[in-house]
C-alpha cells in the first residue's frame, strides 16, 4: 500500500471525514484545524465549564440571602423566602395529615411492645404523614422523667432496631436512639427506604433511585417524602407538649444526617440537631447517589447555608466515618459513591457557616465534634452530650446500660420496607394522575382569544420554561470565531464541518450542506437537522443509517440549506454525568444546548445564502426532544418538527406501570424536575405556537403507543385549530413504520411553510433518466 493510499484510508476512517475533503474553509470563516474527535472535545469542554460553574456557586449564593442579624426574630423572618425555596426544591408540596396519636402496631400473636432497655420501653408504631403515606418505626419511651423528645434517624441501610439495640449491625456505643432513651428522652425512630438494588426490567436500581425517578419528574423528591415523615413526628411531639415549651431535637447518621440537617433548617420548632457522618461541602453532590440530586440546591444552599438557617438554635456536627456505598457504571442506575467526608472539608464548611451568622446575638451553638480525626465511630458521647445540653439544660448522658431485651424478631423488616416503597410509589402515581389538572391551572394566565393576545401572554411561560425548567446561564454568547473545513463534495451539494465558540470551554459543532445550484444573491431556507441519542452529524448526512436515512443530505438535494449540529447526548455516562453536574445549579443539558443552537442560528442568519426568516428545526428521537425544548426558546426557528419522540412525556417518565416508562431504563439523566406541574409536550408545543409545528409518528415506534401520542397531540391540534384558528400550521403524519425518519409528509410540510417550491422539484424528478 502506498503512502498516499494510507493517508486516504485514515481520512475516510476519521470521525467527520469524507472521501473528497480538501480542508478549504467556507468563505468568511477561519480554517478549522481541530484534529481527533470533535464531538469528544465538545463534551469535555462542557464538562470543564460545568465543573467551573460548580466551583463558582459558593460565592454566588450571597445574592439570594438578606440575613437580618439585628435580632433572632428578625433573623428568622429574613430567612423565610429561603425556607420556602428549600421546601419547594425538596418537593414538600403535599400537606401533612393531622393526627391525634401514634398507632401501636401489633397482632394477635405479636404485641406492639417489642423490647425493653435500661429505663425505657420500645414500641412498634406508625403515624400518618401526607396523603395515604405513613411513617413507621419505633418509639422508645423512658420509664421515668422525660427531658426531651428526639427524632433519631438511621442511615438508609440501618434499621430502627439497630439504633435501639434490638438487632445487630451497630456497635452499642453508637446506638444513639438507645443512648438517648437511657438518658431520659422519648425517641421516635423512623424507617428509611434502603439502598438495596433490584433488577427493575432494563436497569438495576436501588430502591431509593427507583422512587426518586417518578417523584423528581412530578416536583416531589424522596428527600421531601422522608422529611415529611420526620416533620410529622415533630408535629406530634409539639402537640403532645400542650402549653409547655417543647424541647424537640433531631439526630441522624448518613442519610439520617441529611434529613436531620434539612429538617432543622426548615422547622424552627426543632431546638437542637446533631448531624453525623454527612456534613460536608456539597460541591461533589453529583458523585453521590442520585436520590440526593436536588434541582437548584447549590444556587442557594450548601451545608454551611443550611447550618446558618438553624442558628441561633443548636447544631452539633459530628465528623465521623460515614456510610460507604458505590454503584458502578453500566448497571442502568446512576453511578455513585458515598465516602467519609474529609475532615478538612468539614472544618472548612463549619467555619463558613460561622461566618454567615456573624453579628447574630445570641449566635447559638454551632459545635464540631471530631470522632477519631473524622473517621471514628458515630454517636460519640461528646456529640450526644452536646445535643442533650442543648435540649434539656441540666440533662446528662447516662452510662451505657445493659443490652435491651428483645421480645420478638425485628419487626417485619422486609414487609415494612415493602410497605414504605409501595406507599411512596402509590403517592407518586396519584400525583401523576392529577398532573394534567395542575398543568391546566398553571396555564390559566394564557389568553387564547386571538393570536395577538396569545403571543403577548405566552411570553411569561417561555421565560418560566427557560429560567425554571431548562435553566439559563446568565452569560452573553462569545463572538462565534467560526472555523470550518470542507469535508464533502457531492454532485448536488458541498459539506463543511463548522465549529463556533459559545461560552468559555463550550463550542458548537456541526456540518453545513450547501446546494450547488445556489445562485449569486439568492437566499434560501435552512433546515437544522438533529440526530438522536449517541448520534453524530455524519450519521444524518451519509451512510443511510436506518433511523435517519441521510435526511440532511436528502433535504439538501431538494435545494434546502441544511445544518446538522452535534448535540451533547453522546458517550453514555460521560454526557449523563453532565446532567448530574448541571442539576444542582438549577440547570440541565439543554441549558448548554439552547445557547449552542442560538449561536448556530445567529451565525446562519449572517450567511449570504441564507434567508434568516426561514430557518426550521427537524429532529428525530433525542433530536425530537430537542425539537420540543429548543425552538420554544430560540425564536429564530420559524417552525419545528418532532420525529419519533412526541408523546405523553410526563407519563413516560413518571409511570411505574407502563412498560414504555423511563423508570425502567438506564437513561438516568432523562428526568426533569417538576415537569408534571408545568410542561408536558402539549405545553411545550404551546411555546412554539403560533409558529408551524409537526409530529412524525411511526405506528411501530417503541417510544410510546399510538394512543398516548394521539392523546397529547389532540391538545396541540385543539390549540392551533379550535382556539387560534391556525389549523393549517399544525400537522401529524402517521405512517406504518418504526423509529425512523419517514421523509414524506414532513418534507411537504417544510416545502409549504418554508415557501420552497415543491413543483419544480417534482418536475425535475419526472424528467430525470430514472423516472421516464
Amino acid at each position: 500500500m502506498t503512502v498516499g493510499s494510507i493517508c486516504l484510508l485514515l481520512l475516510v476512517l476519521s470521525p467527520g471525514a469524507a472521501l473528497w475533503a480538501d480542508d478549504s474553509p467556507l468563505p468568511g470563516t477561519e480554517p478549522l484545524t481541530l484534529s481527533g474527535d470533535i464531538a469528544s472535545e465538545l463534551v469535555d469542554g462542557v464538562d470543564r465549564f460545568l465543573l467551573g460553574e460548580l466551583g463558582k456557586s459558593i460565592e454566588r449564593r450571597a445574592r439570594f440571602w438578606s440575613r437580618d442579624t439585628s435580632s433572632p426574630e428578625s433573623y428568622a423572618a429574613s430567612l423565610e423566602p429561603n425556607r420556602q425555596r428549600l421546601a419547594h426544591i425538596l418537593g414538600l408540596r403535599d400537606p401533612r395529615v393531622p393526627f391525634e396519636d401514634l398507632e401501636l402496631l401489633g397482632t394477635t400473636t405479636q404485641p406492639p411492645l417489642v423490647g425493653t432497655g435500661e429505663g425505657f420501653k420500645v414500641y412498634a408504631v406508625r403515624w400518618p404523614a401526607f396523603g395515604d403515606v405513613h411513617g413507621e418505626g419505633l418509639l422508645l419511651v423512658p420509664d421515668e422523667r422525660k427531658i426531651a423528645d428526639v427524632v433519631a434517624i438511621p442511615d438508609a441501610d440501618q434499621t430502627p432496631e439497630m439504633l435501639a439495640g434490638l438487632a445487630e449491625g451497630i456497635a452499642p456505643e453508637s446506638q444513639f436512639a438507645r443512648r438517648l432513651a437511657e438518658s431520659g428522652c422519648r425517641v421516635l425512630v423512623p424507617v428509611l427506604v434502603n439502598r438495596d438494588v433490584q433488577q427493575r426490567r432494563h436497569a438495576r436500581l436501588t430502591n431509593r433511585e427507583y422512587l426518586y425517578r417518578s417523584a423528581f419528574e412530578l416536583g416531589r423528591h424522596l428527600i421531601g417524602y422522608e422529611l415529611q415523615k420526620v416533620l410529622a413526628g415533630v408535629d406530634w411531639f409539639a402537640k403532645e407538649s400542650g402549653d409547655r415549651k417543647p424541647h424537640i431535637g433531631v439526630i441522624g447518621f448518613g442519610e439520617g444526617g441529611l434529613l436531620a440537617l434539612y429538617a432543622a433548617a426548615l422547622d424552627p420548632r426543632i431546638e437542637a440537631a446533631c448531624v453525623s457522618g454527612y456534613f460536608d461541602s456539597r460541591q461533589n453532590v453529583w458523585q453521590e447517589p442520585i436520590d440526593r440530586n436536588v434541582f437548584g440546591l447549590l444556587q442557594q444552599f450548601g451545608d454551611a447555608e443550611l447550618a446558618a438557617m438553624v442558628a441561633p438554635r443548636a447544631l452539633i456536627v459530628e465528623a465521623a466515618a460515614g456510610p460507604q456505598f458505590e454503584i458502578p457504571p453500566g448497571t442502568g442506575g446512576a453511578p455513585a459513591r458515598l465516602v467519609t467526608p474529609k475532615l478538612a472539608d468539614v472544618r472548612q464548611e463549619v467555619e463558613r457557616a460561622r461566618k454567615l451568622v456573624v453579628g447574630l446575638q445570641p449566635v447559638g451553638r454551632l459545635e464540631l465534634v471530631e470522632s477519631g480525626a473524622g473517621t471514628g465511630p458515630f454517636g460519640t458521647p461528646d456529640a450526644l452530650r452536646a445535643l442533650l445540653q442543648s435540649l434539656g439544660g441540666d440533662a446528662k448522658l447516662a452510662p451505657l446500660g445493659k443490652a435491651p431485651n428483645r421480645f420478638r424478631a425485628e419487626h417485619a423488616s422486609p414487609s415494612r420496607q415493602a410497605r414504605a416503597i409501595h406507599e411512596l410509589d402509590r403517592h407518586s402515581q396519584a400525583v401523576l394522575r392529577e398532573s394534567p389538572y395542575v398543568r391546566k391551572k398553571f396555564f390559566e394566565k394564557l389568553d387564547r382569544s386571538s393570536p395577538q393576545k396569545y403571543e403577548a401572554t405566552i411570553e411569561w411561560y417561555r421565560e418560566f420554561f427557560y429560567k425554571d425548567v431548562i435553566g439559563r446561564f446568565d452569560y452573553e454568547l462569545l463572538p462565534p470565531a467560526v472555523r470550518s473545513r470542507k469535508t464533502y463534495d457531492e454532485p448536488k451539494w458541498t459539506g463543511y464541518e463548522v465549529v463556533l465558540d459559545v461560552f468559555p470551554d463550550v463550542i458548537a459543532y456541526g456540518i453545513l450542506l450547501l446546494p450547488k445550484d445556489l445562485q449569486p444573491g439568492e437566499r434560501r431556507p435552512v433546515v437544522v437537522c438533529q440526530h438522536g441519542l449517541e448520534g453524530r452529524p455524519q450519521d444524518i448526512v451519509t451512510g443511510d443509517h436506518p433511523a435517519y436515512h441521510d435526511f440532511a443530505a436528502k433535504l439538501a438535494e431538494r435545494g434546502f440549506i441544511t445544518f446538522a449540529p452535534q448535540n451533547l447526548y453522546i458517550f453514555k455516562d460521560r454526557f449523563r454525568t453532565l446532567q448530574r453536574k448541571a442539576n444542582p445549579l438549577g440547570k440541565t443539558l439543554f441549558s448548554v444546548i439552547v445557547p449552542q443552537h442560538q449561536q448556530i442560528v445567529d451565525w446562519l442568519a449572517t450567511l449570504p445564502q441564507v434567508d434568516p426568516d426561514r430557518i426550521a428545526f427537524y429532529g428525530l428521537s433525542y433530536g425530537g426532544k430537542t425539537a420540543m425544548r429548543v425552538p420554544p426558546l430560540v425564536k429564530n426557528y420559524c417552525l419545528s418538527i418532532c420525529s419519533a419522540d412526541f408523546n405523553e412525556w410526563v407519563w413516560k417518565n413518571a409511570s411505574t406501570r407502563s412498560p414504555y416508562s423511563y423508570v425502567w431504563t438506564g437513561e438516568y439523566e432523562i428526568f426533569e424536575f417538576d415537569l408534571g406541574s408545568t410542561f408536558n409536550y402539549a405545553e411545550m408545543a404551546a411555546l412554539i405556537a403560533p409558529r408551524p409545528f409537526m409530529v412524525e409518528r411511526g405506528h411501530f415506534d417503541g417510544v410510546a403507543p399510538d394512543e398516548t401520542v394521539a392523546y397529547e397531540f389532540a391538545k396541540v391540534r385543539h390549540l392551533y385549530q379550535a382556539q387560534l384558528g391556525l389549523g393549517d400550521r399544525c400537522e401529524i403524519e402517521w405512517f406504518v413504520g418504526p423509529h425512523t425518519i419517514n421523509g414524506q409528509g414532513t418534507y411537504e410540510f417544510l416545502h409549504k411553510h418554508l415557501n420552497w417550491p415543491l413543483a419544480a422539484l417534482q418536475a425535475e424528478s419526472q424528467t430525470s433518466p430514472t423516472n421516464p
